[in-house]
């Protein structure tokens, strides 16, 4: 017997769950599917789940801001009770080194007085007030191994820092799904998992449904790809990737997670940390520890990955790298001879900046692109997919006439169109996990 539903959502990591538990709370019958065991199972879990203000373009930046509203007061954001219990949101605030790479953080300032965000100007002489044994010193251009100077200073100093006071990490980000699962449940969505998405049907040229592995077929007008890696395969799947300027791709990334300096800068108050010089992100961790990520340099190669489900899941020489480039920012940051982490796949776009949108067919909707930098705004990127939804299947037309939407919690307005699968590419980006 066919099930019917009002919309299906393939995907449930954190935005996948988001965007259900929104579209819900609209009063529509949900289907939440996803392959894995559990939401936010696949990428979400790999995410160093930092949250922060800080982007390169203007709507971006106040989609951020927006969100730490939710993360701050995640208790009344869920409403309803978690048997797993609820995330900590470390509100710690972040520190980010001025470099030539963020223009030294002149754009990102402005943006964020226009946006209303608050920041304190760090000179060079205070960051060690901040990140504790910090060594001011310049060692950019990034370099790997096997490159002469590589870890040596270039001769100068870096230009300061500016800290964000809103922003901060969430220690589980696994959980901060599943409890989005159960506040979208409580709205009368449905879950399932261990399940997998084999054909999208289509009837009268727009969405009827979709085939799963076992050959039950799930009828509703409205499907919605938050497939995270998987995105460009489900694209595929319902022919849309024509249509499209923007596209996404599976990118492997590593993350490290090694001890900190004992009463050093990233001990249990420490901080998320930002440095364009370096190349490298990080954020505390429980147990006196450091999480670090890569900016994504360009001397480092970059692994697509064609098939999401059969990657290399194990750790490389860029583990390494990496924890040797924050030791340059912290020389008595040990680097330990066993590797541990994470290894993961993040869904990327040409320019970094996530895919909000309709496609050209009717009914087929996605959010996708927003591995490695969007898992901070899923709370707002729920509420902009289940209205950007609701106008277009009213009639609106989105693509020559882009929607905007209202933060309410900082009282601004932006375009949906910065998120087109249409948009040319926006040349403000970091081109890196940094948006």
């Amino acid at each position: 017997m066919t099930q019917n539903f009002d919309a299906i959502i393939i995907g449930a990591g954190v935005i996948g769950a988001s965007v259900a538990k929104e579209m819900s709370a609209k009063g529509l019958k949900t289907l939440s599917i996803d392959k894995l065991p559990e939401a936010g199972y696949g990428s979400t879990s790999g995410s160093c789940a930092i949250i922060r203000t800080y982007y390169s373009a203007f709507e971006t930046c106040a989609l951020a801001y927006e969100s730490w509203f939710y993360w701050k007061d995640w208790k009344n954001y869920i409403g309803t009770r978690d048997e797993a219990g609820l995330i900590e949101y470390h509100d710690t605030g972040c520190l980010v080194i001025k470099t030539p790479h963020n223009k030294n953080l002149k754009d990102v300032c402005q943006i964020m007085d226009q946006v209303g965000c608050p920041y304190d100007e760090i000179d060079v002489k205070d960051v060690p007030n901040y990140i504790k044994g910090a060594d001011t010193q310049s060692f950019d251009p990034a370099k790997r191994p096997d490159d002469e100077g590589f870890c040596e200073p270039t001769g100068r100093s870096v230009s300061g820092a500016v800290f964000f006071p809103r922003g901060g990490y969430v220690s589980d980000p696994k959980l901060s799904a599943h409890n989005v699962q159960r506040a979208a449940e409580a709205n009368g969505a449905t879950f399932i998992f261990n399940t997998e998405v084999t054909e999208i049907r289509t009837e009268n040229d727009r969405i009827a449904g979709v085939t799963l592995a076992d050959g039950s077929q799930i009828d509703a007008p409205i499907v919605v790809n938050v497939a995270g890696p998987h995105s460009f395969v489900i694209n595929k799947m319902a022919g849309v990737t024509g249509g499209m300027n923007i596209t996404t791709r599976a990118l492997r990334h590593e993350v490290a997670h090694v001890p900190a300096p004992k009463g050093g800068a990233f001990d249990n108050n420490g901080m998320v940390y930002s440095d364009s010089d370096i190349h490298t992100y990080a954020r505390p961790d429980v147990g006196n520890n450091i999480l670090i990520g890569s900016e994504d340099p360009a001397c480092d190669p970059k692994e697509w990955v064609e098939d999401p489900d059969n990657f290399n899941d194990s750790f490389t020489d860029q583990w390494k790298i990496m924890v040797m480039r924050l030791a340059q920012r912290l020389p008595d940051l040990g680097i330990p001879e066993q590797a541990k982490g994470v290894v993961a796949l993040y869904d990327v776009t040409e320019d970094w900046m996530p895919i909000y949108d309709k496609s050209d067919l009717p009914g087929f909707y996605m959010a996708i692109g927003t591995s490695g930098n969007q898992f901070k705004n899923a709370p707002v990127v729920g509420k902009i997919m289940a209205d950007l939804i609701e106008q277009i299947e009213a009639g609106h037309d989105h693509d020559n006439n882009p929607l905007s939407f209202h933060l309410e919690n900082i009282n601004t307005d932006i375009s949906l169109g910065t998120f087109s699968r249409n948009r040319e590419i926006n040349q403000n980006s970091s081109f890196s996990v940094i948006g």
